[in-house]
C-alpha cells in the first residue's frame, strides 16, 4: 500500500513538472524528463546518504514508500543512478559500467522498438 501511495504521490509530481515546463517552456520533451531525472537523482543520493550516515532513520515501509513509490513514480531513472552508485561504491566498476550500457543501450533501442511494433510497422 506504501509503493502504491506513493507512487501516486511522485505521478502526480511529475506531472506537475511536465505543466510547469510546459508553460515556462512552450513544450515539455525533453526538458521536463531531464528536469524530472536531475531533481531524482538528487533527491535519491541525498537521502541514501542521509540513511547510510544514520542522519535519517526511515522504517522499511518508510523507505518503501519514498524510494520506491515518490521516486519511482516521479522517475525511475533515480533508481537506475543509485543502483549504479552502490554498484562503484562495492567497488562493482565493471558491473556498474554494464548496467549503464545494457540499460540505456538496450533501453533506448527498446523505445524505438516497442514504438514500432505498436504502429504495426516491422522492425
Amino acid at each position: 500500500m506504501a509503493v502504491a501511495i506513493g507512487g501516486a504521490v511522485g505521478s502526480v509530481a511529475r506531472h506537475g513538472v511536465n505543466v510547469l515546463v510546459t508553460r515556462l517552456n512552450g513544450h515539455a520533451v525533453p526538458y521536463a524528463t531531464a528536469v524530472v531525472n536531475i531533481i531524482g537523482c538528487l533527491t535519491i543520493g541525498w537521502l541514501a546518504g542521509m540513511v547510510a550516515t544514520g542522519n535519517l532513520r526511515m522504517t522499511t515501509t518508510m523507505r518503501a514508500f519514498v524510494f520506491v513509490g515518490v521516486l519511482g513514480g516521479f522517475t525511475t531513472f533515480s533508481s537506475l543512478g543509485l543502483d549504479t552508485f552502490v554498484l562503484v561504491q562495492d567497488g562493482e566498476r565493471s558491473a556498474a559500467f554494464w548496467n549503464l550500457i545494457v540499460q540505456i543501450g538496450v533501453g533506448l533501442p527498446a523505445v524505438f522498438v516497442g514504438y514500432a511494433l505498436g504502429r504495426g510497422s516491422t522492425i
